[in-house]
């Protein structure tokens, strides 16, 4: 799925990861799930700290899958397959969960760890769409630094009943512990 050379530059970004990091799928029986199941077998061996699994829950969407830290309750997760303008937003989430430190700054940083309360985040975003990766990594980012962040990034394509049903006409549209944001993005 990913050529030789972005192999080898995501198996040198791999090298940055300080702590254990679980990949964690949930499949169907769609073409998009073997193609996200060949994207994650293709990412599993550039690191001895990256681990892969399926999903049990039925609790979740499908093709889906998170990054969690292991030994700890924090991770994003990616319903669909984060290519194309989301593939930066895949990489630094394989980082930062993985225990590289964001570019973020300290006051910024500051901010999200001390924000209090569950915020239960999902972003609707298209491969295409050139503005959706710095809200989703701006979120994922939220989820990482704080506990009582969760976040999932959805590709709308492959989530259409989600989108008719929901009446989302552009992207990136946000929810907050399901409803819709004041105003998207």
């Amino acid at each position: 799925m990913l050529d030789a050379n972005i192999k080898q530059q995501l198996k040198a970004y791999m090298e940055k990861l300080q702590q254990p990091i679980e990949l964690v799928a949930a499949y169907d029986d769609s073409d998009k799930s073997q193609e996200l199941r060949e994207l994650l077998e293709e990412i599993e061996p550039m690191s001895e700290k990256i681990s892969l699994r399926t999903e049990e829950s039925n609790d979740v969407r499908r093709p889906s899958f998170s990054i969690n830290r292991v030994g700890s309750d924090m991770g994003v997760r990616f319903a669909g397959i984060p290519m194309g303008h989301e593939f930066t937003s895949l990489v630094l989430a394989l980082l930062q969960v993985g225990g590289h430190p964001s570019k973020a700054s300290q006051d910024v940083i500051e901010q999200i760890q001390q924000l209090d309360g569950d915020f239960e985040f999902e972003t609707y975003f298209s491969l295409s769409c050139q503005n959706c990766p710095d809200v989703v990594q701006a979120l994922n980012l939220m989820s990482v630094l704080n506990p009582g962040v969760r976040h999932t990034a959805i590709d709308g394509a492959l989530f259409q009943d989600e989108v008719e049903k929901r009446e989302i006409m552009s992207v990136p549209s946000v929810y907050l512990n399901g409803e819709r944001g004041a105003r998207d993005v």
